[in-house]
């Protein structure tokens, strides 16, 4: 039997030093069922972190629509497929009036490069916003917005705003309103500068949810103002919602809970379950308009596969009201997780929405940010048998993002586990 060690030596040398691992000791995972995951020595672990299996590991409708779609057909979109049509068609319904086509593609870096691609077409501008903590994708593109607040951008027409939060404000002291204002302001003269530069302003983008900066708590009006002033600059606004969408947060979008409309809408990782599957979503004109200028075309993409495999995950979603389970436990969660803030120095901050929740480690004397104590924390919850990780514009904040069917149960043991790891290591 290979052991752990092994693979990993063979892994380096067929991968590559460098390709991450997440723990300390990295796991060997076999099999997955539901939100449980084994290791190959059949130890079970609660997935408390994937969001790419939402409607669960080896699901059976989703594994019987691929197989039966896999064993009929699977071409790409130059032909006709009404399988294809129908999941687009019920893809844009799933937004407002203002999105009615999709483009299809097979990753968030691939959607997200669409969205801002599609912006600067319908625009005639360059000029892109996003936040300084954010993470969009992987090409040159969409890459040249990553965590401008940590390094310069070598585009010239990208701009970085700090992120709007309440936690960890740019300014201290100041009301909600106050501070909202303040985070405005940041952004008209971002705004101001691109149209200094004869850049202009194409877009704004962001996670609806503000998920890789931390999922922090966003004053209240933000989203919608910045919205407004993206528009009246001439701009587009493109909401990501790879990792806000799909019921994560117990709506369908991100953008309902954080309270804007985008005109562009990326989703990625969760509509195929495992299966790669992207979408960039918006107006007939937009899309349109995106074609007329491009000769896209994705070979994988909106395929007969990929479109049975998204019409069963979005049937799961519904058929089993996953919605409302996601915004019951979540919120349950969430409650549980704030009270035990009250009674520990190290817990910073409880936020986040449905069931995706962070956990801002702090250290106790200043309430800084605490990378090594959420590191610790992430492995010794894997050591009993809940796998999590950290994120944030500083790392410190315990991400938790499990499948939707995740019970009341399954967070009730997540809570006996927490509660175990802060004792054993907050000392």
């Amino acid at each position: 039997m290979t052991t752990t060690t092994d693979l990993l030596a063979r892994r380096t040398r067929a991968l590559g030093s460098g390709a991450p691992l997440f723990y300390e000791q990295p796991l060997h995972i076999v099999r997955g069922d539901g939100v449980y995951l084994y290791d190959a020595d059949g130890r079970r672990y609660v997935d408390m972190y994937n969001n790419v299996p939402c409607v669960g590991h080896a699901n059976p409708r989703v594994v019987e629509a691929m197989a039966r779609q896999q064993a009929t057909l699977n071409v790409h979109s130059r032909y006709l497929h009404e399988t294809v049509v129908t999941f687009c068609e019920r893809l844009a319904a799933l937004h407002g009036r203002q999105i009615d086509s999709v483009i299809v593609s097979c990753s968030g870096t691939e959607a997200n490069e669409v969205a801002l691609r599609m912006a600067r077409f319908a625009t005639g501008k360059r000029g892109l916003i996003c936040t300084d903590a954010t993470y969009h994708g992987n090409s040159e593109l969409v890459g040249s917005l990553t965590r401008l607040g940590q390094q310069p951008s070598s585009n010239p027409s990208v701009r970085a705003i700090p992120f709007p939060e309440k936690f960890r404000p740019t300014v201290a002291g100041l009301s909600e309103d106050e501070l909202c204002e303040a985070y405005l302001e940041k952004l008209a003269a971002t705004i101001a500068d691109l149209q200094a530069s004869g850049e202009g302003v194409a877009a704004i983008i962001v996670c609806s949810i503000l998920a890789n900066e931390g999922l922090p708590d966003i004053p209240a009006g933000f989203m919608a103002r910045a919205a407004s002033m993206v528009r009246e600059a001439g701009g587009l606004v493109i909401a990501d919602e790879v990792q806000a969408g799909y019921v994560r947060t117990g709506q369908w979008w991100g953008y309902d809970v954080t309270g804007f409309i985008p005109d562009i809408v990326v989703t990625g990782k969760p509509m195929g379950n495992g299966l790669p599957l992207a979408a960039t979503a918006a107006s007939q004109a937009l899309v349109e308009t995106f074609r007329a200028n491009t000769r896209y075309f994705n070979t994988s993409a909106s395929s007969p596969l990929q479109a049975a495999v998204g019409l069963a995950v979005l049937d799961e979603i519904e058929d089993r009201g996953l919605a409302g389970n996601v915004a019951t436990v979540g919120a349950a969660l969430k409650a549980s997780l704030t009270h035990r803030k009250g009674a520990s120095n190290v817990i910073g901050d409880v936020r986040g929405h449905g069931l995706f929740l962070g956990v801002e480690m702090v250290k106790p004397e200043d309430n800084a940010p605490d990378l090594d104590l959420a590191k610790r924390v992430i492995n010794r919850l894997k050591d009993k048998c809940f796998l999590t990780s950290n994120a944030g514009v500083f790392a410190n904040v315990v991400k938790i993002r499990p499948p939707l069917m995740f019970s009341s149960e399954d967070a009730a043991a997540f809570l006996i586990a927490w509660d175990e790891t802060i004792a054993e290591l907050a000392v």
